[in-house]
Formats: C-alpha cells, sequence, structure tokens
C-alpha cells in the first residue's frame, strides 16, 4: 500500500498546477453545498424560532358546549406525565372585551396566563421594553400599536367591557412588542387568576399550551397524548394549524438537497475526467512500471489514492471557504437595524457529512480512469511512446 501511495503522491507534486486546479474546483463544490446547505437551515432555524418556536405547538382546548376546560390543573400533571418530550406546559384563559376610551371601543383579547410558565412560550419577559409584567390582580401588560393608539402611559388605568356586559379597570404595569402588529393592538396580557375573575370561570381554563422538544414530531405526539385524553379535550397542532409554512419548509429542503446533489455530481465528473486525461498524460511512467512488475491492482490503487488526495485536500479548503462564504454573508447581507438577515448557523454534523460525501465522490470519480490504468499493456505503452 505505501508504494502506490508514494508514487500518487509523486505524480501529484510533478504537476502542482494541476493538482491545485483540481483541488480548488472541488473546494468550490464543497463550499457550495455548505454554503446553501447552511444558509437554507439558517433560515428554517430562525423561520421556525420566530414563529413556531414562540409559539404553541400543542394545544389542548375543550371539545363540549362550553368551550372551558374543568380541573385543568389536572389535565396539565397528566399531559406533564405522559410524554416527556413536552415541555413548558402552561394554561391559559383567553376571552373578548371592549376597551372603552374617549366614547370609542377596541376589541381586545384578554390573555389571563401563568406569566412565569407562559413565559418559557411566549418569551413575554424579553418583549416588554417599559415597565414590568402584571404582579397583581387587574394589572394588565399592552401592546405597542394599542399603546400608542391609545397615548397610554404606565400606571394608566383602562376601562374594559366584558362579553357578559360588565365593567372592569385594568393598571397597565407595562408594554410589550411581540414584533406582529396585529397581536400588539389586540392582546391585553394579565395574570391567570385576573382573567378568570373577568370571566368567572374559577378552577377553569380556555386553553393548554405547550411546546415539545423536537417541533417535527409534534402531530406524532399530538396524536399520541389525544389516545391519552378524554374525548371532552381537544388537541391541536402546529403542523395541522400551519399546512403552508410547513409546505414552505419542506420545499426548501428539497430545493437545498437537489442543489447539493447537482454539486456533487459536478465535481465527481470534474474528478473524473482530469483523472481521465492524467492516466494518458502519466501513461508512458504507469508502462515502465509495469514492465518493472507492478502489478495492475498496485496501478489502479495508485489512481485511488490520487482521488483520495485530491478529495481530502479539497474538502478541507471547501470547509474553510464555505464557512468563511457563511459568516461574509451575516456580516454584510444585513436588516435595517443591523441584524443579519439569515442567522449564522453552523451544523457540524451536516460539514462533516459534506466533507465525507466529497471526499466519497472523489474516490468514486477515481475508479474509472484505475480501471483504465489496470488495462494498459506496457510492451503497447513504450513502443508508441
Amino acid at each position: 500500500m505505501k508504494l502506490p501511495f508514494k508514487i500518487a503522491l509523486r505524480f501529484l507534486k510533478s504537476n502542482k498546477g494541476q493538482t491545485a486546479l483540481i483541488a480548488i474546483g472541488i473546494a468550490v463544490g464543497v463550499s457550495v453545498q455548505i454554503f446553501i446547505g447552511s444558509l437554507i437551515q439558517g433560515l428554517q432555524k430562525g423561520l421556525i424560532n420566530k414563529t413556531i418556536g414562540n409559539s404553541s405547538q400543542i394545544t389542548l382546548t375543550s371539545n363540549t358546549d362550553n368551550k372551558y376546560i374543568d380541573n385543568y390543573t389536572e389535565v396539565m400533571e397528566k399531559v406533564k406525565d405522559s410524554d416527556n418530550t413536552i415541555i413548558n406546559v402552561s394554561a391559559s384563559v383567553d376571552g373578548p372585551a371592549l376597551v372603552k376610551e374617549d366614547n370609542k371601543n377596541y376589541s381586545v383579547l384578554i390573555r389571563g396566563m401563568n406569566l412565569e410558565n407562559s413565559d418559557k412560550i411566549y418569551n413575554i419577559q424579553s418583549r416588554i421594553y417599559e415597565g414590568k409584567v402584571p404582579e397583581k390582580d387587574y394589572e394588565t401588560i399592552v401592546g405597542k400599536e394599542l399603546k400608542q393608539e391609545l397615548n397610554l402611559r404606565t400606571g394608566d388605568k383602562i376601562s374594559i367591557i366584558t362579553n357578559s356586559g360588565q365593567t372592569k379597570e385594568l393598571t397597565i404595569t407595562g408594554f410589550y412588542d411581540l414584533k406582529v402588529s396585529s397581536l400588539n393592538k389586540s392582546w391585553l396580557i394579565t395574570t391567570l387568576e385576573t382573567s378568570q375573575q373577568l370571566f368567572s370561570l374559577d378552577n377553569k381554563a380556555t386553553s393548554i399550551e405547550m411546546q415539545v422538544t423536537d417541533v417535527f414530531k409534534a402531530d406524532e405526539i399530538a396524536n399520541s397524548l389525544s389516545n391519552k385524553l378524554t374525548s371532552d379535550i381537544k388537541v391541536d397542532n402546529w403542523k395541522a394549524q400551519n399546512a403552508e409554512l410547513l409546505s414552505g419548509l419542506n420545499g426548501q429542503s428539497v430545493s437545498s438537497m437537489m442543489i447539493q446533489v447537482f454539486v456533487l455530481i459536478s465535481v465527481a465528473l470534474g474528478i473524473a475526467s482530469i483523472l481521465a486525461i492524467t492516466v494518458v498524460q502519466k501513461s508512458k511512467q504507469i508502462g515502465i512500471l509495469k514492465a518493472m512488475g507492478i502489478k495492475d491492482r498496485t496501478a489502479s490503487l495508485i489512481f485511488l489514492f490520487e482521488g483520495l488526495l485530491l478529495g481530502t485536500l479539497g474538502a478541507a479548503l471547501g470547509v474553510a471557504l464555505g464557512l468563511l462564504l457563511s459568516i461574509m454573508f451575516t456580516r454584510f447581507a444585513l436588516n435595517p437595524d443591523g441584524t443579519p438577515v439569515v442567522a449564522l448557523y453552523i451544523n457540524y454534523s451536516f460539514i462533516a457529512l459534506s466533507a465525507l460525501v466529497a471526499l466519497a465522490s472523489a474516490a468514486v470519480a477515481a475508479l474509472i480512469p484505475a480501471r483504465k490504468s489496470s488495462k494498459l499493456n506496457p510492451i503497447e505503452v513504450i513502443r508508441n511512446a
């Protein structure tokens, strides 16, 4: 094995320009694969985090006529015990109301939550840009758009009319920005106890929200959970509610895979064609080596080692170039607020797989010239030299 390796290394060193050109060709293919793959994965991850990552992934609601979940604490405990992949379980009491201000009524949704638990889902604490979360009864936080429309300040009191006709006053403790205008304008977030009092729902909840460790298995977990709960509970999941988003994510994945496949094919064909030419160029040397007693198998191994060496060099350069392209993209492609259009996402297993596939492609591509070299007749080669 040492002899064919040394000869392969000598062949590569004898024409450094050609060797560098082949290695750069492989590196460009690998870097494009890593850059596009990382870009699409980063885009998907960012999209998931901004949408599904900061919302309920599985939601329980009532199947009964009154639309309330009785003894919701017992249901929450059962959910937690049913599957260890379910995390961040939180109950909420939601109800419609009207905000009365200057003889005008604004339609809002009162969202009563256990703010300690729901913060793990919605990251409410980090979205508050002024004031603090409600801590006492009849306190609330208001969205950015509603604040601007009503010209509100912390400490102000707003009058609300519930769907039962009751009029109550809530004290504003802070303002949040969920980066969604419709939510900022319609949600009044308060404590679970306040919402239960406003809508007269003792020990009842309108929904139980939760997240899971793997968002793409939310439908499987939801189906399993549905079988463990009574028929009075309806189980929804984000995949069923966001078919268009899921279709878009799948489309991105398929397009990324197709691009990577064609990149690999082009790299493999490039290596095979160059090495095939090398066989012709080195046919005299191979003929002499065979005349000196080198076996066909050894001659084939020379080109297999050439392919592996070129693949290793090209993959290493490609990984470095791909990471550099990804970093540069996040530095120059920026939103108006200075944040990257697509956040940098480095998947080490994907990068390692890309390098290994490139290396395997180089080895497979070298099989054609390796087979050709094994069939060379040393007498004819020397005679025609």
